[in-house]
C-alpha cells in the first residue's frame, strides 16, 4: 500500500483528488491539509510514502515545501500537481529534487501511474514539460540587465530606476532597449511578462 499526503488549498479540488486517489486498490490517502505550511506538521506525525502537492497554495509553495520535504523528511517523495506548465516552475521542481511533475489537465490515470512509478523510485515529468524547460533554457540577461528589469517590474519609473542603481536615465533607456531586443518583447511590458513566465526575474 503507497500511503499519500495530499496538499490542496481548492477543497473541492482536495476532495475529488482523495476520492479518486483513495479509489485505488494500492494507494491510501492518509493525510490532507489545504496549505504549504501543514505539510511538515502532517509528515511528523503520519508515515507517507508519497506527498503531491499543488504548486501554489497559500502557506508556501510546492516547490518550497518540497525543499523543505527533502531536508526535513527525506524518505519522503514529492509529486507537484498543477495547472500551470511554466518552464521555470518545471526547472525551480526539479532543482528542488521533485520527483513527479503532472498537470492538472492530464488524465486521472497519468496521476496515479505517475505516483506508483515516483513511488518505485522513479521520476515523472510530462515531455512536453521537459522540452520547454530545456529549450527556454538560463536567463539571456545580464546581471544588470536583470537589476533593471526587476526593477521596472516592481513599478519603477526610468528616473526611478537610475536613482536606484545609480546609473543615468539614458543608460538605463539603452539597457531596457537591449533587453527588449534580447527577448523578442514587444514592449518593456511584454520583456517583464516573458522573463517573469521564465523565472529570470
Amino acid at each position: 500500500m503507497i500511503r499519500l499526503l495530499v496538499a490542496e488549498d481548492m477543497h473541492i479540488v482536495r476532495s475529488a483528488l482523495v476520492a479518486l486517489l483513495d479509489g485505488e486498490d494500492d494507494l491510501e490517502v492518509v493525510a490532507s491539509v489545504a496549505r504549504g505550511d501543514q505539510v511538515l506538521d502532517a509528515l511528523a506525525t503520519t508515515t507517507v510514502d508519497v506527498a503531491v502537492l499543488d504548486l501554489e497554495m497559500p502557506g508556501g509553495d510546492g516547490v518550497s515545501v518540497a525543499t523543505r520535504i527533502r531536508r526535513e523528511v527525506p524518505g519522503t517523495r514529492v509529486v507537484i500537481l498543477t495547472a500551470l506548465g511554466r518552464p521555470a516552475a518545471v526547472r525551480a521542481a526539479l532543482a528542488a529534487g521533485v520527483d513527479g511533475f503532472v498537470l492538472k489537465n492530464a488524465p486521472v490515470d497519468d496521476l496515479v501511474d505517475g505516483i506508483r512509478r515516483v513511488a518505485a523510485g522513479g521520476r515523472v515529468l510530462h515531455p512536453e514539460l521537459a522540452a520547454a524547460a530545456v529549450q527556454r533554457g538560463d536567463s539571456p540577461l545580464t546581471p544588470r540587465e536583470s537589476e533593471v528589469l526587476a526593477l521596472v517590474a516592481e513599478g519603477c519609473t526610468v528616473r526611478e530606476t537610475a536613482q536606484r542603481l545609480s546609473l543615468s536615465e539614458g543608460t538605463v533607456r539603452n539597457y531596457l532597449s537591449v533587453i527588449v531586443d534580447k527577448l523578442h518583447a514587444r514592449s518593456r511590458t511584454d520583456a517583464v511578462n516573458i522573463a517573469q513566465g521564465n523565472g529570470w526575474i
